[in-house]
């Protein structure tokens, strides 16, 4: 074994050499960089040893990115780690260290969301495994050589501040093993051999003689020792100690007493990456816990959630398919346990199943069954958004058995996001914060939340993490006797417990309210909240009545529940996508959106929104892809000029406001010069007489990274250039409706150039790729029919589009569609940005395969009585892997514009309204009849009914709105047979043929004949 030692003192002795790579005595080779907005400065101050690099931002926009970049031509080792020191005066912003390879278009970095700078110098180390590949077209993500270092401070909070950085090192380190060197253990010291790197103990108590408290220490050579952790109050449960960043050969564990040392029963010292971040911390505790006592994202399998909220709420609450519920962003959750037959029952033990309040309405509802016993968990908000809103759960037991039944509801509060580890986008999910819990009467203090409760419970208790997770004694059936306490470690957790003795059919109900603000709900009574607020749903989500067979219901509540969603997700005026990881406003997906909306009844909000968005137009007239609570995002995305202009004239259509058209005329010609103005950078000669790849982009929008689809490289994007297209057709048409004839000219021209040129690189791109379908983007020939589908819907250039190019298209995607079927078929994921496809089938006179999806998408919901998806669908229902938010409400929208077309389109290319395209003969044969009422269009409100009599269908059409130019048209009616003869009112018609019957009256009845 010394024999071993000393082989293990030679090796590591090669490694620790450190190499300085800029000790700041002077600036040279830096460069300082900032997106639009971000004001930068790089300047020399006095630093720990000589000058210091100061770099000072201000971020007069709230949002964008600043930084400051050095070439150091690298290869690196196995294992390194880059050490250096920096202090700051900043609010927390983002703190990216960056790696960037010879072509400027791999990046490798770590990213630290919300980081806290230091006040003081601090000593940052970043090991190689804190390293990930971040962005960018390289196949192999290893880092193994960088061109150029970078340090970057990316607006999280906004504001200004600096950042000084002194003495960057690079050091090769011994390559990293998952496990520690097998320790000699004497007397409580742990003696590994070499310095090591540990994340932590584990300590396993036997229940009796248990000592006052325990110190554990950290020495290089077994002289000079430092405490690392101080462990009092020892409960008897198992001690999961994390140690970050600590490192030594020797551990030593100090009992007091000493002689109680002895009640240690085992300990284990872990690697650091048991525990590097909390979310794998609690992976690993939950593994010796078992299942069912922990989340079940800690089993690292997939977790599902819906949203709780009220209407343009800036605050909402999750609840995952389990029964917990997360009261707020990163805040803690509520988890409920039952204790019956001397056994805990966890979300593990029990049946479950999940829907919404009448079927469609965004109150959750969930259910538990086990053993006779039933748990009803129902949850809403109410209140005045922004203000006095306020999250309500309802838990109901109820005994279902043919004998009476006894037990406990614990109700757990416990330092868990429902949001899971694997969101890391903008916010880490999983393990959150519960630093202070105190029980006061009629509720419990967690923090700065309040828990308010109808119903004192039977026995209440807290307990700090060091003595054990609240979950410990809840499985014993028994509660720690302290009612407040503070955890260093912010991972407090308590209990709430109620007792239950019910007859056969017997129930309980237990109600519990949280603010989501210092106020809260006025209305007290639980049943009397929830009549209010499925009210107001009713009245918000149905105003476009369906009257269909029951087949059709999972349709239609999918429809009606996106409507909500998108409401809760909203923040204030914002329309959002998501309410965690995308929980900011996009033109692009807030356009599309507020289109879907309008089609259901629902306008205001949309005025709302496009006022609110118009005030962060830039200078320049270009239009940011996102804003959020920090202010306009500078990054380029070239689809959100014309989303913009689409916008403000998709609310004239619903509208006919022409005084806002008016007001708002100037931001669309600023829109479609800022376009015209990029356009220009792609009609130089080097784009007009090189060869075909590059004679594709003439004439184009410069690369972006488009609707994120180029994210690891910026393209171009015919997604943008379909855009600048509508945004350039919207723009005419706004013009006219003005009267503003002299820019009316100029926008035509605009407008008219680009679509020769747009057209022109199609085709040049088609051939150069010797490909048959309309592809992505100029550069790639790459096959994205999900972004295609814009050109069908809404920029309607079907007629303009190459054929058969664009039937092929969505014939490639219908193959690939089908081939996904195929139990046998090996696929990993994919997004449901596909439904717009159920659309494009509609459009192109396909309704068999627009249901044909229909039927897959909504069987892919997860889990299904929720009615709604996330941005991304893995294949294995459990993997845990990140899936955007969820709902998903630009998915939600896309969807709601797609159903819609089965029902009504508007054609532009004719000015005709399109109804009837995708109602299946199921439908149109069902015997009770049926109808469509109120369906919003560009002309007004329309409303049918269909009903079979006989060998003939009578179909009449009413409503409120002016005939559209082009006529209604009743399409691929009876799975397109054609009709005998067609009657409108009384009168025989030749204007029909096997897809399309031709209706020049308003109102009309319509009699078809087969």
């Amino acid at each position: 074994m010394k024999k071993i030692f000393f082989l293990m003192l030679i090796v590591s002795s090669l490694y620790g050499q450190k190499k300085i790579l800029d000790d700041f005595e002077s600036l040279e080779g830096w460069s300082v960089f900032g997106s639009d907005g971000v004001i930068t400065n790089i300047s020399l101050v006095e630093g720990i040893h000589g000058k210091a690099i100061k770099f000072d931002y201000d971020f007069t926009n709230g949002s964008g990115y600043g930084g400051i970049r050095k070439q150091f031509i690298t290869n690196l080792p196995e294992n390194f780690q880059f050490i250096f020191n920096q202090k700051a005066v900043s609010p927390n912003n983002n703190f990216e260290f960056k790696l960037v390879d010879e072509t400027g278009d791999n990046v490798w970095w770590q990213n630290s969301i919300n980081y806290t700078f230091p006040i003081d110098w601090q000593k940052i180390k970043i090991k190689k495994r804190h390293i990930t590949f971040a962005w960018g077209p390289i196949v192999d993500h290893s880092l193994k050589k960088f061109d150029k270092l970078e340090f970057t401070v990316a607006s999280y909070n906004g504001g200004k501040g600096s950042m000084i950085i002194d003495d960057i090192y690079f050091e090769e380190l011994a390559p990293e093993t998952d496990d520690l060197p097998e320790p000699l253990v004497n007397n409580m010291v742990y003696d590994f051999g070499k310095k090591i790197e540990i994340g932590g103990l584990n300590i396993f108590w036997e229940k009796e003689n248990l000592p006052d408290s325990v110190n554990i220490l950290i020495s290089d050579d077994a002289i000079n020792w430092n405490e690392i952790y101080h462990l009092s109050s020892i409960s008897g449960y198992a001690n999961y100690i994390r140690t970050i960043g600590e490192e030594g050969r020797y551990i030593k564990l100090v009992t007091f007493p000493d002689e109680k040392s002895k009640s240690i029963k085992s300990v284990t010292v872990n690697p650091i990456k048991y525990s590097e971040d909390k979310n794998q911390f609690f992976i690993n505790i939950s593994k010796e816990a078992g299942r069912g006592l922990y989340p079940r994202y800690t089993n690292e399998e997939a977790s599902y959630w819906t949203i709780i909220g009220v209407d343009a709420d800036a605050k909402e609450a999750m609840i995952n398919e389990d029964g917990a519920i997360e009261v707020d962003k990163k805040s803690f959750m509520i988890e409920p346990f039952i204790y019956a037959n001397d056994s805990l029952y966890s979300w593990d033990d029990v049946k479950k199943s999940q829907w919404l309040e009448n079927d469609y309405l965004p109150i959750p509802n969930i259910k538990w069954e086990k053993d006779g016993i039933e748990l009803k968990i129902k949850s809403f908000a109410s209140g005045e958004a922004n203000k006095n809103s306020t999250l309500n759960i309802s838990y109901e037991i109820k005994n279902n058995s043919d004998k009476a039944k006894r037990g406990s509801l614990y109700l757990a509060i416990r330092p868990f996001q429902v949001n899971p580890y694997y969101q890391w986008l903008n916010i880490i999910g999983g393990v959150s914060e519960i630093k202070n819990i105190e029980y006061c009467g009629n509720g419990i203090l967690v923090d700065q939340k309040k828990i308010i409760v109808q119903e004192k419970p039977d026995r209440f208790g807290a307990v700090n993490f060091d003595n054990g997770e609240i979950v410990n004694y809840i499985n014993e059936n028994k509660l720690p006797i302290t009612k407040k306490i503070e955890d260093k470690l912010s991972l407090a957790s308590g209990a709430m417990e109620y007792k239950y003795e019910l007859k056969v059919g017997e129930s309980r109900a237990v109600y519990v309210s949280i603010p989501f603000y210092s106020q809260t709900d006025s209305e007290r009574d639980f049943e009397a909240k929830l009549e209010l607020i499925k009210d107001y749903w009713e009245n918000k989500l149905t105003r476009v009545k369906f009257n269909l067979p029951p087949s059709a219901d999972k349709l239609i509540n999918t429809v009606r529940t996106n409507i909500g969603n998108i409401l809760i997700n909203k923040d204030n005026y914002g329309f959002q996508p998501g309410s965690r990881s995308y929980e900011r406003s996009w033109i692009r997906d807030g356009a599309l959106t507020s289109s879907a909306l309008m089609k259901m009844g629902l306008v205001d909000e949309v005025l709302n929104f496009a006022d609110w968005y118009a005030k962060y137009q830039f200078d320049s007239g270009k239009v940011p892809c996102v804003v959020d609570r920090r202010g306009p995002d500078p990054v380029p995305e070239n689809d959100s000029h014309g989303e913009f202009i689409y916008l403000i004239k998709q609310y004239y259509n619903y509208s006919k406001d022409k005084q806002f058209l008016r007001d708002k005329f100037n931001n669309v010609l600023k829109a479609a010069e800022y376009m015209q103005s990029l356009i220009e950078e792609r009609k130089t000669d080097h784009y007009k007489t090189d060869n075909d790849s590059i004679r594709a982009q003439y004439g184009l929008l410069p690369e972006s990274i488009s609707h994120e689809g180029y994210s690891a490289k910026p393209m171009h994007s015919y997604w943008d250039d379909f855009w600048g297209l509508k945004g350039f057709k919207d723009a005419v048409d706004i013009a006219e409706i003005l009267g503003e004839n002299e820019k009316t000219e100029k926008l035509k021209n605009y407008r008219d150039e680009f679509e020769k040129d747009l057209y022109n690189s199609i085709n040049l791109a088609m051939k150069f790729k010797g490909i048959t379908y309309i592809p992505g983007c100029a550069e790639l020939g790459d096959f994205d029919a999900t972004s295609t589908t814009i050109a069908l819907y809404p920029v309607n250039e079907f007629h303009n589009l190459p054929k058969p190019q664009i039937y092929n298209t969505f014939e490639k995607y219908y193959d690939f569609f089908l081939d996904r079927e195929k139990p046998e078929t090996n696929w990993e994921a994919y997004t449901p940005y596909e439904v717009r496809a159920i659309g494009s089938f509609i459009f192109l006179d396909q309704p068999e395969r627009a249901h044909h999806l229909i039927d897959y998408f909504l069987n892919a919901q997860r889990p299904e009585g929720w009615n709604h998806w996330a941005e991304v669908v893995w294949k294995d229902y459990r993997t845990p892997r990140f899936i955007g938010d969820m709902p998903h409400t630009w998915v939600g929208s896309d969807f709601i514009n797609a159903a819609r077309a089965l029902f009504i389109y508007e054609n532009e290319y004719d000015s005709s309204l399109v109804i009837g395209a995708g109602l299946k003969k199921e439908w149109i044969d069902y015997d009770k009849g049926i109808s469509i009422e109120n369906l919003y269009n560009n002309y007004g409100t329309i409303s049918y009914s269909v009903k079979k009599e006989g060998d003939s269908y009578r179909i009449k059409i009413w409503g409120e709105m002016n005939k559209p130019n082009g006529g209604i048209i009743i399409k691929n009616f009876n799975e397109k047979k054609i009709p005998i003869a067609v009657m409108v009112d009384g009168k025989a018609t030749k204007g029909f043929d096997e897809s399309s019957i031709h209706i020049n009256k308003f109102p009309a009845e319509v009699i078809i004949k087969y």
